[in-house]
């Protein structure tokens, strides 16, 4: 909250507050501590470092490891590059994976928000990763941290497709009008070392952050862009969410969404996940303007003091929706039209072959968990190599962790295949529909906040579903199904058909009941059930699924109608028939 609207009885703001307070604009200790030959950084600085793009993290596997030094941490770094609407070249994604080869872990990760992930970078090496990225024409300026992160949209190439075209324009538009103003990134990570020549993009004087002001915001801000037929970014699961309304191919304006977000912290039961809420509507012209409108009152009365329920969506709980859309009013300067009927109504995840409307072709290659690695007969990082280098394809990365390669010739169909095979990876349309809408964070042993596995058990989970899936006869049946290792759900699992979520070592909790649509919460199902057993429950509730749904129901749809608690009966029935019968 700014100083001209900060009551005297405001409580003490959090310590991250207090270090972006006088941090001058992200710089903090930053450079200082880049140079003083310590493992890590103090702690003012790893809260500053995320507005920079990167996490200071600690392996506990390998801090376990260290018979009698249990203290002495493995700290590396995790890297986030913002990639707006997934969109880059063959070049940009083959740097990426050689500097993971070069500066990393020997992998990259595709995350959630359509950019890429670099694991286990060592501090003497930051300056130099930071260097490469911005040779590569990017940037991991506001990736993480309390600005707003990488935005979101339909990723699919529909070329002569003015409707997708311009909605992807005005991605961009908004991504360089909300990003951090501040020189401190240019300063610590681009200086020459030889010359102490500062890296001067756009040149000119650095002005004060016309939108952050100098703390930023309260906490992280999301933002998608999502089509009505097509709502394959989780439009409501954002801070900030703009469904394009359209008609005969020309855009009339956009249904503005505000509050969604998916964090939860266990301990707290103040905390939600939350869908975004429909707050009104705005012709294309306005798209920055109530952006940045809604920016504003969030980081003048978003909560610093306490992190925990400083997101946008505990803002609009605390002030109610109708406050909460006057104040926006006032900032934006003009009223606000009530939104157009059009809501999310379809879901595609753009897996496999698609014609691109020039005809040329794009290709959705299925990235399980987005991990891109080589490991055994299993070569996924040698294989995009060829491909980026023979067949030199534009590049979507998609809100499922995978990607697209587009422009391709027909010609090209057999020559993917040919590679992929080769190293040992299978075609989009060689795995099941349970593998293919699936996904998982990182979790353990990296995420600091990570309770349970998620990324390294996930696939075989998905190993032992699948022979119970074939059997019911549902194998060829969309449903979401994501797991993460603590509550703060960075792959969305509070919206999908089955979520799972870390609750403690080894052991998860089921929810059920939302959808592919993205625009549902789903429903607490059972707690704390060991890794052992979720194969038998999940089973179990699609085995209820296959004997009660009526023709076309989807799972989630299934879950929701029939209640948690009726599909618990049905469920728990039919595990103690199928032990009985063993």
């Amino acid at each position: 909250m700014s100083d001209d609207h900060k009551p005297d009885d405001a409580p003490k703001p959090s310590a991250v507050e207090g270090f972006k307070t006088s941090s001058d604009y992200l710089r903090g200790d930053i450079a200082r501590e880049l140079a003083d030959g310590a493992a890590g950084f103090g702690k003012g600085s790893i809260q500053l470092l995320k507005n920079h793009g990167t996490y200071q993290q600690d392996d506990r596997e390998q801090r376990k490891s260290r018979e009698g030094a249990k203290s002495v941490r493995e700290i590396s770094f995790m890297i986030r590059t913002c990639v707006p609407g997934g969109k880059l070249t063959a070049e940009q994604l083959l740097s990426a994976i050689d500097m993971g080869d070069e500066l990393g872990n020997g992998t990259i990760r595709l995350t959630t928000r359509q950019t890429i992930q670099h694991h286990g970078v060592v501090k003497g090496d930051l300056k130099a990763f930071m260097r490469q990225v911005h040779d590569n024409h990017m940037t991991t300026l506001a990736a993480c941290g309390d600005v707003e992160r990488n935005i979101m949209c339909c990723p699919a190439p529909i070329r002569g497709d003015t409707v997708r075209e311009q909605m992807q324009a005005k991605l961009d538009e908004l991504a360089v009008h909300l990003a951090p103003r501040t020189r401190a990134y240019y300063e610590i990570w681009l200086t020459d070392p030889e010359t102490g020549e500062k890296e001067r993009v756009a040149g000119g004087p650095e002005t004060i952050e016309p939108i952050y002001g100098p703390t930023y915001l309260p906490r992280k801000f999301k933002t998608a862009f999502a089509l009505p037929e097509d709502n394959c970014v989780d439009v409501y699961a954002n801070d900030l969410g703009f469904i394009v309304v359209h008609e005969g191919g020309r855009i009339l304006g956009y249904n503005v969404l505000a509050g969604g977000g998916m964090g939860v912290t266990p301990s707290a039961a103040k905390t939600f996940p939350a869908l975004a809420k429909r707050l009104g509507f705005v012709p294309p012209e306005d798209v920055l303007g109530i952006a940045e409108a809604i920016v504003k009152v969030q980081r003048d009365y978003g909560n610093r003091s306490d992190r925990k329920v400083a997101r946008l969506k505990y803002t609009i709980h605390t002030m109610g929706l109708e406050n909460f859309r006057a104040k926006v009013e006032e900032y934006f300067g003009k009223p606000l039209a009530p939104c157009h009927p059009a809501d999310v109504h379809g879901f595609d995840d753009h897996i496999g072959w698609h014609a691109q409307g020039d005809g040329r072709h794009f290709y959705g290659l299925n990235v399980e968990n987005g991990r891109v690695h080589d490991t055994g007969g299993f070569r996924l990082k040698t294989a995009l190599r060829r491909i980026l280098r023979d067949v030199q394809p534009g590049v979507r990365i998609t809100a499922h962790q995978s990607l697209l390669f587009t422009d391709l010739a027909a010609g090209d169909r057999e020559r993917i295949a040919e590679i992929l095979h080769g190293h040992g990876v299978k075609t989009s349309e060689e795995i099941s529909t349970i593998r293919r809408w699936s996904m998982a964070c990182v979790a353990l042993p990296t995420c600091g906040l990570a309770v349970a596995e998620s990324e390294r058990v996930l696939p075989g989970l998905i190993d032992r579903l699948e022979p119970e899936v074939a059997k019911l006869g549902l194998e060829k049946e969309a449903f979401t199904l994501r797991m993460t290792g603590c509550p703060n759900a960075c792959a969305r699992p509070y919206n999908a058909d089955i979520g799972i979520v870390g609750r403690t070592a080894g052991k998860y909790t089921i929810f059920l009941g939302g959808r592919l649509l993205g625009d549902r919460l789903n429903e607490h199902y059972k707690d704390v059930v060991p890794f052992e057993q979720l194969a038998g429950e999940i089973t179990a509730v699609l085995a209820c699924y296959k004997a009660e749904r009526k023709p076309g129901e989807t799972l989630g749809d299934f879950c929701h109608k029939k209640g948690v608690d009726g599909v618990r009966a049905w469920a728990d029935a039919w595990l103690a028939g199928s032990r009985g019968a063993g």
